[in-house]
């Protein structure tokens, strides 16, 4: 009988397949095998691209002339100090016993490049059949169920086709442009920092995001507060007293006036102060009154750029981090896989729910948690996710949202208390999508004076709904809020058509404020969003399409940033500025190849190679459009 080998991206990942299979584990150097099985690792990355001058020595000096690098045969090495591994994995490949190889490296594009490039280089006999396992956890069934409906290599094919190109694309933009710059300004971006020699790093993603983050510290530097001056009217009788705010409508005898800085103030105090005199005496009338209530559904499940925002917010901590403790998470069977960018749940998975809440309320044992679940099963909410926003089929790529497993409590003691609380952030969401909706009690309402409008709201929560769950001190919140919007017990008893008396108005000041900065998260979200930061959740998700990066790879790219000193990240607030090295790259690139800092190109090359992934475009018009950048920007910058 033959055996299957079957490849992991790690060797404790190999232990939980081990497990899985109720291995005895028998280790051998650099593997475990059984009568069946035989599983071996990776350790991350085992092969490389080959530098320049592998391919001619005299390319290890940076010279024009010999730009641009633009291999016909691509060449890939061994990691010298992973060669004894891949030696052990190629050597079991070519083992006489092996019917089946299964690819069981992460499921994620990058997972199947470090893979491929394994098989690329070790060439197991071609009669061999190879299989793919592609998993939501690491679970026990889980591990089991990816073993047995593995489907056949050749299926991920394009997957595979896509993590090359993304790989060359990044080596041939990086080496390239970053040789050019280098030597064209070099000298004087290192006499500018004062520094003996400079380079100067470009990236496809790195230099975009560098963009964002200077062209946004140039905003605020350049940004001149103006003042300008509100109208607040207050309405009503002894205690039964509201405020309303002025706006200009097309009624209104300032409408379209120069006067005006925007529709709610002017641009000097003593105009407004004229427009309050004019309006003393008149009599005040209610021409409209909506009474109105409001549903609001918990958020959408966390993907990878929600919750490494979420914890940079609440715990001031950088993506990088949260991505590892969230793959520590993962590992340790809490929660399935991390890096997705899908935010809700595959139909599949929905029917199945059950079992992860019945996980949580008999395995976790924590007090607040409990607290929650006893609720659900208390006023019988239902568990049918079917035909909610937070089941979408269409949604999911490569994985669904992030959420717990309802397993691995036997690890959950042992972890760190920051892991800990991030894990109940996770578990939290996830049963907020159970609960009720938030009910709210909304009144808006216009008054006339003398065609002028002012207008005022109020709104009350009256049902907390999924609120218990995601904010537990909601009602302070709520009614610091009513009270700011006007007192709705007094907007209640008015009515449509009552006249009522105009107290006094007086003048606010205000003024203009500039943009705010990125902290390490919401950069995370702005590249989601191909580099707008939409703080409105929903409309995130609406416009959710082509990003920069991915949810791999985001953490990373600002941890280069930082590291090669084009950023800082204050530690403690997470905020993000640029350097002034930085600030001179942006200058040297924005000078020379403006469209490498526009997140549209950025995310169009992105676009491209998921295009290649779901089989649209062929690989070989990707390459040839990207070659063909490539001479484009040399043919100009040699001019």
């Amino acid at each position: 009988m033959g055996k299957k080998l079957l490849v992991t991206e790690k060797p404790s990942v190999a232990m939980e397949f081990a497990k899985a299979l109720k291995i005895n584990v028998n280790r051998k150097n650099g593997y475990i095998e059984s009568n069946d099985w035989i599983i071996t690792w990776c350790v991350g990355h085992l092969v490389t691209m080959s530098y320049p001058e592998k391919y001619d020595e005299k390319l290890k000096f940076w010279r024009l002339d010999t730009l641009p690098f633009i291999p016909k045969e691509w060449k890939y090495e061994i990691i010298p100090n992973v060669q004894n591994q891949f030696n052990i994995i190629e050597q079991l490949m070519h083992r006489e016993d092996i019917e089946e190889i299964y690819n069981a490296g992460d499921s994620g594009r990058e997972g199947e490049y470090i893979q491929r490039l394994v098989f690329m280089m070790a060439k197991p006999n071609p009669n061999i059949k190879m299989k793919r396992v592609w998993i939501d956890s690491q679970t026990e069934e889980e591990i089991l169920r990816g073993i047995k409906e593995a489907k056949d290599l050749s299926e991920y094919n394009s997957l595979s086709d896509s993590a090359y190109l993304r790989a060359k694309e990044d080596y041939l933009i990086g080496i390239n442009f970053s040789r050019l710059l280098s030597i064209i300004y070099g000298r004087r971006l290192a006499q500018s920092i004062q520094e003996e020699k400079a380079s100067i790093s470009v990236g496809r993603v790195m230099t975009c995001v560098l963009g964002m983050i200077v062209s946004r510290e140039r905003e605020i530097r350049n940004f001149v507060k103006t003042k300008y001056y509100k109208i607040i009217g207050k309405f009503g009788e002894e205690q039964e007293t509201f405020d309303a705010e002025w706006k200009v409508t097309e009624q209104s005898k300032e409408y379209e006036s120069p006067k005006l800085y925007n529709e709610t103030g002017f641009k000097k105090e003593s105009d407004a102060k004229q427009f309050i005199s004019d309006l003393e005496g008149e009599k005040a009338k209610i021409t409209e009154l909506k009474k109105s209530k409001q549903k609001e559904n918990a958020p959408l499940l966390f993907n990878l750029a929600e919750i490494q925002n979420e914890c940079t917010k609440r715990f001031k901590i950088k993506p990088d981090e949260t991505l590892e403790i969230i793959q520590n998470l993962y590992e340790k069977k809490l929660v399935t896989y991390p890096r997705t960018d899908a935010r809700v749940l595959s139909t599949a998975v929905a029917k199945e729910i059950k079992k992860n809440l019945n996980g949580i309320a008999k395995g976790f044992n924590d007090e607040e948690i409990n607290k929650y679940i006893q609720k659900m099963i208390e006023e019988k909410y239902s568990t049918n996710l079917i035909k909610t926003k937070y089941v979408n089929d269409s949604k999911i790529t490569d994985h669904y949202a992030i959420i717990p497993t309802g397993q691995g409590y036997e690890n959950y003691e042992k972890l760190p208390d920051l892991q800990k609380q991030i894990y109940k952030v996770i578990v939290k969401r996830f049963l907020a999508i159970f609960y009720p909706p938030a009910e709210y009690n909304k009144i808006q309402v216009t008054i006339d004076v003398a065609k002028e409008r002012f207008f005022t709201s109020g709104k009350v929560c009256i049902k907390q709904g999924f609120l218990e769950i995601l904010k537990p001190n909601t009602n302070k919140e709520q009614n610091t809020e009513t009270k700011k919007e006007g007192n709705l017990e007094v907007l209640a008893n008015l009515k449509k058509g009552q006249e009522i008396i105009l107290q006094n108005a007086e003048i606010k000041e205000a003024e203009t404020t500039p943009p705010s900065r990125y902290n390490s998260g919401s950069i995370i979200l702005a590249m989601e969003n191909a580099g707008k930061l939409i703080e409105d959740e929903e409309l995130r998700e609406q416009i959710k399409g082509a990003g920069i990066g991915t949810s791999a790879t985001r953490a990373e790219i600002m941890k280069k940033l930082e590291k090669i000193k084009y950023i800082e990240v204050n530690a403690k607030t997470q905020i993000i500025t640029p350097t002034k090295k930085g600030e001179l790259i942006y200058n040297i690139v924005g000078n020379t190849m403006p469209d490498m800092l526009n997140p549209k190109l950025t995310a169009s090359w992105e676009k491209g190679l998921d295009m290649v992934a779901k089989k649209e475009i062929e690989p070989n018009e990707f390459m040839e459009k990207l070659e063909r950048y490539i001479h484009s920007k040399f043919d100009k910058l040699r001019t």
